[in-house]
């Protein structure tokens, strides 16, 4: 908090230029590959959870129609919301463990390797 990622940690010669970080191919690939997941995913995720709502307030009918018992398709989409948001966050973590982090692990290798003292916690390990 109390200084700039770019000024160079306290009794460091070194400094993290983030900005000209965020330039480089690398950077630019990694924020291209979580946007492609995450965007088309969320608007995915809120038509689904906007018509289970719709659906819910305005067919009435349609959402009461038995299917065994009392469970009717109101309770089962119900239940699908949460199971496709647990789906959703195993793939995002699948996803993100073979195409997101090989290249952010790089760039921090990288960055460590650039100026090492600028990822040292003052309390002795590593930030």
């Amino acid at each position: 908090m109390g200084s700039h990622p770019t000024e160079p940690a306290a009794g460091s010669g070194a400094a993290v230029d983030f900005t000209e970080v965020q330039q480089t191919e690398q950077f630019k690939e990694l924020r291209k590959r979580h946007r492609s997941f995450v965007f088309p995913m969320a608007v995915f995720f809120l038509l689904w959870y906007f018509a289970y709502v719709l659906l819910a307030d305005y067919a009435h009918e349609f959402m009461a129609t038995p299917v065994i018992g009392n469970v009717n398709i109101g309770i089962i989409l119900g239940l699908l919301q949460f199971v496709s948001t647990f789906a959703i966050t195993m793939w995002y973590v699948s996803y993100a463990n073979k195409r997101l982090d090989p290249i952010a692990a790089n760039l921090r290798h990288e960055l460590e390797e650039a100026a090492p003292e600028v990822f040292i916690d003052p309390a002795g390990g590593k930030k």
